[in-house]
């Protein structure tokens, strides 16, 4: 049998003769972190998504639903990342219904990651998972080719070293409930002024033995200005050299006004 590694270097030399190039991996920009308190579990996220250099949604939430216990962070590929919790929290409701209890956090985390593994990292789904079961809080970072780790505070994204920088600074076992938020807020809040991919709100999401919070949006890092001077000009400030104006006869068959979306 021809090894993966070497197979792939003869791909790649195939390609580079033929003139084409191999896809390079794609850069995601996200900060989120979770961490074991107390009495539960912290998520947090920023609310930033780009396509490439351009802000594609100031306000999407990255803290997923999985089941009434267990919430789930994701960075990387926005569509990976939707669909593959999507598709796990439906599995464990069918998981739910048949034993008749709550799904154990381990539960989830096994099929995260046996799924990611299944597509090899092809699936960008780098997910931070937090939940709390009957044997207590539990959480769980899930890289996308299929490997975790099950750690007392996490870090994901392209902010993760910003955030991760605040919490090997800060965190303490047994954090109270009000201490851990604050902490996360501003871990995810290092992440938004140290990564340009982060950006825009703080979401938290606490979760604790009987009651879940979704906090959304926890603060604002990022409040908007105000213009600091006027940027109208007067008419014939800058000099019109010719001037053309062309009449269009057109009929107007269908007209659709829609309003847009400044969130």
């Amino acid at each position: 049998a021809l090894p993966i590694c070497r197979r792939n270097a003869l791909l790649e030399a195939e390609f580079s003769d033929k003139g084409h190039t191999l896809p390079t991996a794609r850069k995601t920009g996200t900060t989120i972190v979770g961490l074991v308190f107390k009495d539960g579990i912290v998520l947090g996220a920023d609310t930033r998504a780009t396509e490439g250099m351009i802000v594609a949604d100031k306000n999407c939430s990255k803290i997923h639903y999985i089941s009434p216990n267990i919430y789930c962070c994701g960075a990387g590929t926005a569509a990976d990342t939707e669909m593959t919790t999507q598709l796990i929290s439906s599995n464990l409701e069918l998981h739910s219904l048949s034993t008749g209890r709550l799904p154990r956090v381990a539960t989830a985390n096994r099929m995260l990651k046996q799924m990611l593994f299944r597509y090899q990292g092809y699936i960008g789904a780098a997910l931070v998972l937090g939940g709390f079961d009957y044997s207590g809080p539990h959480l769980y970072s899930i890289y996308p080719h299929g490997s975790t780790d099950k750690l007392p505070y996490v870090t994901m994204g392209s902010g993760s070293l910003a955030a991760m920088a605040v919490f090997e600074d800060r965190f303490k076992p047994d954090l109270e409930e009000e201490e851990a938020k604050l902490l996360v807020r501003d871990a995810i809040a290092s992440g938004i002024y140290n990564d340009l991919g982060s950006g825009s709100n703080i979401d938290l999401c606490v979760i604790t033995k009987n009651k879940v919070d979704y906090l959304r949006p926890h603060d604002v890092a990022n409040k908007k200005g105000v213009r600091a001077g006027s940027y109208k000009y007067k008419k014939g400030t800058t000099g019109v050299l010719t001037e053309k104006v062309t009449k269009w006869e057109l009929d107007v068959m269908e007209e659709i006004v829609q309003t847009m979306d400044i969130s």
